[in-house]
């Protein structure tokens, strides 16, 4: 008797059915509903919708803002930062195109998300940021969540990476208001960059800068957006 109870408890005990946190569960449902939003606003590249379902964004958020990880507008990450609207940065990932094997500065990691979705997308992506104590968290955060490949360092934005130069994009996710030229010497030819530019403290022109040649760069307006300002060295590295 004993021998047939202990096989009806190894039965139940396998019949069991795996069960998801109900944390997890509503952070999914929540991101992928997020997505849904972003591609309805005309996001419609699969490689960046599929990358955004796949980072949790709500890892890139303070704890106490995670309830609102996935709600399309920006939130604060400290030190006078953001983490981006999921439109915004959907929708410069897209113009981007990032794809496997392409070599991706990001200027301002912030909390490190947009890395992460450059990464998922394959990309070999080097970020900068300026503020020590956001560089080394994002730097902690994405090898926790297995992005340990991401070359990440603190430093001014402004001039760039010119060792892992040149690349094939570049993506700026605060703005300055001028172009800064160390970063458009980097770009490499057929290489496109994303940047907001204009006056802090206010709205600023999103552009797509692409170098068609050695010698000339195509510029395109892609609309208004608002971002914090590029910080630099002097001001507070």
């Amino acid at each position: 008797m004993r021998g047939a109870l202990a096989t009806v408890a190894l039965v139940m005990a396998v019949e069991l059915p795996a069960q998801e946190p109900p944390a997890l569960t509503a952070f999914t449902a929540r991101r992928l509903a997020m997505v849904e939003v972003i591609a309805a606003r005309g996001v419609a590249d699969s490689a960046t919708l599929g990358a955004l379902r796949a980072v949790p964004r709500h890892e890139f958020v303070p704890a106490e803002r995670r309830r609102d990880a996935y709600g399309d507008f920006p939130l604060p990450i400290g030190f006078g930062q953001t983490i981006s609207q999921p439109y915004i940065v959907g929708y410069m990932t897209a113009v981007l195109r990032p794809r496997p094997g392409m070599r991706v500065l990001e200027v301002g990691t912030g909390s490190g998300y947009q890395a992460a979705v450059l990464a998922e997308m394959g990309a070999d992506v080097y970020s900068i940021e300026i503020i020590g104590p956001l560089a080394e968290t994002a730097k902690e955060r994405l090898a926790q969540l297995g992005y340990a490949d991401i070359q990440l360092r603190a430093g001014d934005g402004y001039n760039g990476w010119p060792e892992a130069a040149p690349f094939n994009a570049i993506i700026v996710t605060a703005a300055p208001d001028h172009v800064p030229q160390p970063l458009l010497a980097q770009l490499a030819v057929h290489g496109v960059m994303v940047i907001p530019i204009g006056p802090p403290g206010g709205y600023q022109e999103l552009w797509r800068l692409k170098r068609v040649s050695e010698s000339e760069i195509e510029s395109t307006s892609l609309g208004g957006v608002r971002f914090v300002p590029l910080v630099r060295e002097s001001e507070g590295g």
